[in-house]
This record gives C-alpha cells, structure tokens and sequence, in this order.
C-alpha cells in the first residue's frame, strides 16, 4: 500500500498588539528535519502506520509583541517552498497558536493558511491544531479542512489536542473524505484569566465538547475564547463543529455558540482580584504561605513584554520587605545590562543596577535595585545568563532574555525556595499547575502592561463592534452557524 503523505508546518505565537515588544527571529524555536518530527511524542503510535510525515518547518515563540514583517515573510517563503518541493501530499497537519500578530498586519494565521493551501494544492487535506486562545477568522477555518483546539486551561492538553488534529486528518485520509465545518463567531472577547476551565461557567461549557463530538455525524467540535490583546476584527469567541452530518453539527454549533453567549456575564477572574497593594497588604496580613501574587498585566506568557517595572518599584518600597521582616520572591524581569553588571560583579558582591522599563516604559521606567548578588546562572535555555538580587528580604530575578517561571525548578535553580517565602510574586495571568499546587493562598493583582486586564482601559480600535464587553448591552447576535 502506497504510504500516506502528511507534511508538518506551522507558526506559533501568541502576540499582544498592545505591547511595544517586537518579536524578531531570534525570538523563534525553527525546527525542521528530524529535529521536527521529535516534538510529537506519537510518532510511531498504531494509527500512524503507513504513514510519511514530511517534515517541512515549524517556528514557535514565547509571547510577546507583534512579529516584525520581514520575520514572517521569510518563514512563510521557506514553509511554501520546502511544500512545494516536498511533492504531492494528502495531507498537512498545521500546528499553529492562532494568535499570532505581524506588523501592519491582520488575520496572520489566515493568510498562511492561503499561501499553504496554494502551494499543496485543492485536494491535500488540512488540519489545524490550534490554542483555545486563538482566532477563527472565517477566512481561516475555510482555508483549512479541519480545526480543533485546546480544551483546557492552563492547557494541560495541548499535546493531546495536537495528537487529535492528526490522528483525525489520518483517519479522514484513510476513509472519511473531506468534511463540512459548521462555523460561527460570538461576539465575545474576554482575557484567558476570566475564561480558565478550572471555574464556570468555562469548566462546564468545555464539559459538554467530549458528548457533542461522540455523536454520529460529528467528528469534532471546539470552542475557541480568541484572544484579548490583539487589536483585530477577528478577535472574539468561535466554535466550530466539523463532520459529515450538515444538520447535526450546525445544531451542535448554534447550541454551543448560544451557551457561551448565555454565560458571557458569569465569567469571572480564576482568583480573587485586587489592586497591586491590595495584594500585598492581604498578602503580608495573611497567614497562608507562601502566598502567591499574579502580576498579571506583563504576563510574557500572554504577550507582555516582561520588564514592566512597577510592580517592582512597589515591592522596594514595602517596609516589611524592605527590613527584612518578611522574604519575598520577584519573577521576573528582562534587562541584559542589569544581568551583565550583576556577572561583572560576581556572587556575593554589593551592586546598584538599573532594571527594566527598557521594552515597555510602563508608569515607572528602569528602577534603581541596591543588593546583594545572591546567584548567578549562565546560558539558560530561554532565559540566557540569570541573576538574582537580594534587597533586604526581597529576591529579585533579572533575565537577559524574556522567561516565564512557572515551575519549581526555575527557581531551585537560583537558589530559591519558593515553597520557603513568604510571598511569591509572578509575572503571570491564572497560575499554571506547579505554582497553584505550591499556594496556601492566591490573588491576581490587576497590575499595567500590554496584556492588562483592564481590557476597557487599554484602547482597542480594530475589533468589530459591537463587542462584549465594550458594548455591555448589546443585543442578542444572530449565533446562525455558517457551513464551510
């Protein structure tokens, strides 16, 4: 039997169009050849028998700002020709994000969808995989032949999510032929830390996809929350539900985007919310340890920029921090020059550095840091040479490249207990698993930067009005899905 071709590609990141950051190529992971095929944990799993995947590119980044045009041009002009000389393929698995921004740009992801699509031809089936945080244009899901998404967040699932996308375009190569998508947009945009599967009305509107997708006729259905910091008409809530049932997928479609648009009012921050002062004072006043802080408006995880520095310039100036009364955790900010002084300095030197503020400016620019050097860490993967100050009982972590801290051994590396502070204060939006299991408390502070939560107060212009919230009593839409 012949074998099936399957070509690999895809762009992911997630870009807020309200942060300054620009992400440039070295910000992207480019991965081709073997090193492409090692990211998927299932090949050579029974259902992939008979099958060639064709390795073509895949470049993904850590969120951030809106990528620099002639970055994703080049990208795009190597995935078209690496797909055009690939030969004929029956299928391409699209391993996207969905949220991605380009410079003076709209619909990145629908538009790379176009030029693959043209390069492999009408007959070649797609299926995209995508982050639940994405968009779904309609320019996109009709460039594409299937589409599915994550259904958890944090997304603990991803990689079945992208497993999913795959084995069903093998299933469909082998045996289904192409389907029909029931497509409808909810005008709805609300942040990941309103929409998190842990709490409702997410946890029971994700809850129903597993039944809808078992039923005959169907072969997926999703959810999309879209993404809140990019400045596009296609940002806002979608669901697709793909099959060959034109009857039950769009009643499937219409009953899920009616759901979502029923609950837009229920939806609610994961955590207790608070001014960043708030935080700490309920924080410091608490018992609970250690007791964890989102900094959540230059989450670089969500796209910010990762060295908006007045969360820290408020941490200086806590008395019990600044005593050391009380043992405090700061992660993080990126600034290369405050890290270079500190290496210059070396471990257990007294320095004064100058940190953040140099990306996004923010209320407070660079901020003076008088300490301790308490550890340094040359070449980390993502976050490049590290060091962490000591100020009274506060830890500071300087990065010379944008890093999330999400998990233990990000800090035990640095000498840090964060399981032993008092405080733990993250640039971060609802708190991965790691972090959640380590909290005796939680709050997420509404603090600035280019993924505030503010969305009312960050300006947006570009979405299609009108829009939950901006337009809080809008009447109710036509939720009709379209088939596609």
């Amino acid at each position: 039997m012949t074998p099936l071709r399957i070509g690999i590609a895809g762009i992911a990141i997630e870009s807020s169009t309200f942060s300054p950051h620009r992400t440039r190529l070295a910000d992207f992971t480019v991965t081709r050849g073997d090193a492409l095929l090692a990211r998927y944990s299932w090949m050579g799993a029974p259902w992939t028998t008979g099958v060639e995947w064709v390795p073509l590119l895949h470049a993904v980044s850590l969120p951030g700002g809106a990528v620099e045009p002639e970055v994703y041009d080049a990208l795009e002009a190597e995935i078209v020709e690496r797909a055009k000389a690939a030969g004929p393929l029956d299928g391409l698995f699209f391993d996207i994000h969905g949220a991605m921004s380009v410079v003076g740009r709209t619909d990145a992801e629908a538009r790379l969808a176009a030029v693959i699509r043209e390069a492999v031809g009408p007959d070649t089936l797609i299926s995209a995989s995508m982050d639940l945080h994405g968009n779904v244009s309609r320019e996109l899901a009709s460039a594409v032949d299937l589409i599915t998404c994550y259904r958890m967040a944090p997304h603990e699932d991803a990689w079945e999510s992208r497993e999913r996308a795959a084995y069903n375009l093998v299933e469909r190569l082998h045996d289904g032929g192409r389907p029909r998508k029931a497509w409808v947009q909810v005008p709805v945009l609300l942040p990941g830390e309103k929409t998190s599967t842990r709490v409702e009305p997410a946890k029971s509107l994700y809850g129903r996809i597993p039944a809808v997708e078992a039923l005959p006729g169907v072969v997926d259905a999703a959810i999309w929350v879209g993404y809140a910091w990019a400045d596009e008409p296609r940002c806002r809530a979608a669901v697709v539900v793909t099959g060959d049932d034109e009857e039950v997928i769009t009643a499937q479609a219409r009953e899920l985007a009616e759901a979502y648009w029923h609950a837009r009012d229920d939806f609610a921050f994961v955590a207790p919310t608070g001014t960043l002062d708030e935080c700490l004072a309920t924080a410091l006043a608490s018992d609970a340890r250690p007791f964890l802080i989102s900094d959540s408006g230059d989450n670089p995880t969500a796209g910010g920029a990762g060295d908006v520095s007045w969360t820290l310039s408020r941490l200086l100036v806590v008395e019990e921090l600044r005593l050391g009364k009380a043992s405090a955790i700061y992660a993080s900010i990126v600034d290369p020059e405050a890290v270079a002084a500190a290496f210059a300095a070396g471990e257990g030197a007294e320095v004064m550095v100058r940190a953040g503020g140099r990306i996004d400016a923010g209320p407070s620019g660079p901020v003076a840091i008088a300490g301790t050097v308490h550890s340094l860490l040359p070449g980390d993967p993502v976050g490049g040479d590290i060091a962490v100050i000591r100020t009274g009982g506060l830890h500071v972590i300087l990065t010379s490249r944008r890093k999330p801290y999400h998990v233990i051994s990000d800090f035990t590396a640095l000498g840090l207990s964060p399981a032993d502070a008092d405080l733990v204060i993250v640039k971060i939006g609802y708190l991965e698993p790691e972090l959640y299991d380590l909290a005796a408390d939680w709050l997420l502070a509404l603090t600035p930067g280019g993924v505030d939560q503010d969305l009312l107060r960050l300006g947006h212009h570009g979405v299609r009005r009108p829009l939950f919230p901006f337009d809080a009593d809008m009447a109710d839409p036509d939720l009709t899905p379209e088939l596609l």
